[in-house]
């Protein structure tokens, strides 16, 4: 059996911890044989552990703790601590594990509660569960996500090399904002998906970089957003944002205008990965 979870990009700029889209990176897990203890076994190296205390084993073990264990087999070219969801595609993939081991038969709302209330919010375990672009908040204790269609789009990730754990990138956003803040930055976040639902692709784009919920803060962490930012105006780009927690900057463009963005990053001297994504309609699946 075999479990297959997209990345995901999150906030698209003001959608701040409640939108998210999933991308085409993916988390597989092969669920193998039963073994006397847990081991999953992956090619990330010493510092991701491959018994009970991996994230993915760890969290079916929190969906269903009677589990009996197995040996599984994990592939990802999802970019660990980039802001490419990578936390969020392995607590999917256990949930789905404990799904399909324990036969709960869960729902996508069952799905999303416990991966919500691991993660913390919607933004990345949402598309990671139901795909394609997802509005999601809690509402009395639960999560509620609204899947919607994504215009055809492309996306380019600019990925950098080095990492930025998500604890740091939350670490400097402020404790508190004024009530007039708040109001002015969500009226920005509901016009924006309003513009994305319409295709009003340009002010759409003027929108995903008006955020003031986190990117004024964030970007001193990441220092290539700004600069790209202005590289994807001059090639007509849509609209640049930091993708998540940072440091992957996000670019929605039309596809035709691809090639001549990633020349130009190129020639501004921005020689980390440059990745094309398309959208995933589908998220999570399991090929038996």
């Amino acid at each position: 059996m075999k479990i297959k979870v997209p990345a995901t990009t999150a906030n698209l700029g003001p959608g701040f911890d409640s939108i998210g889209m999933a991308v085409s990176l993916f988390l597989t897990v092969e669920i193998l044989e039963p073994t006397s203890a847990w081991y999953i076994e992956h090619t990330l190296g010493p510092k991701i552990p491959t018994n009970e205390n991996n994230l993915v084993i760890n969290t079916a073990l929190q969906v269903a703790p009677q589990l009996n264990p197995h040996h599984l087999k994990m592939k990802t070219d999802i970019p660990v601590t980039r802001g490419l969801g990578s936390s969020s595609s392995a607590i999917v993939a256990g949930i789905e594990v404990a799904n399909q081991l324990a036969n709960l038969h869960l729902t996508d709302d069952q799905k999303l509660d416990y991966a919500c209330k691991i993660e913390g919010h919607p933004d990345n375990v949402a598309p990671a569960i139901l795909g394609s672009l997802v509005i999601g908040t809690d509402i009395d204790g639960h999560f509620k996500a609204v899947r919607a269609s994504f215009p055809a789009l492309a996306l380019i990730a600019y990925i950098p090399s080095y990492e930025l754990k998500t604890s740091d990138s939350r670490d400097i956003l402020p404790q508190q904002i004024t009530f007039k803040a708040a109001t002015h930055a969500s009226s920005i976040a509901n016009t924006f998906v309003a513009a994305l639902l319409i295709n009003d692709y340009k002010l759409a784009g003027q929108l995903i970089e008006a955020d003031e919920f986190h990117e004024p803060f964030r970007q001193k962490l990441v220092p290539e957003l700004l600069p790209i930012r202005q590289i994807a105006h001059e090639c007509d780009a849509i609209g640049t944002y930091l993708s998540g927690a940072g440091p992957t900057v996000m670019t929605i463009l039309p596809p035709e205008k691809v090639a001549n963005f990633v020349d130009q990053l190129s020639q501004h001297g921005f020689d980390d990965i440059a990745v094309q994504l398309k959208i995933e309609s589908d998220g999570v699946t399991v090929t038996k």
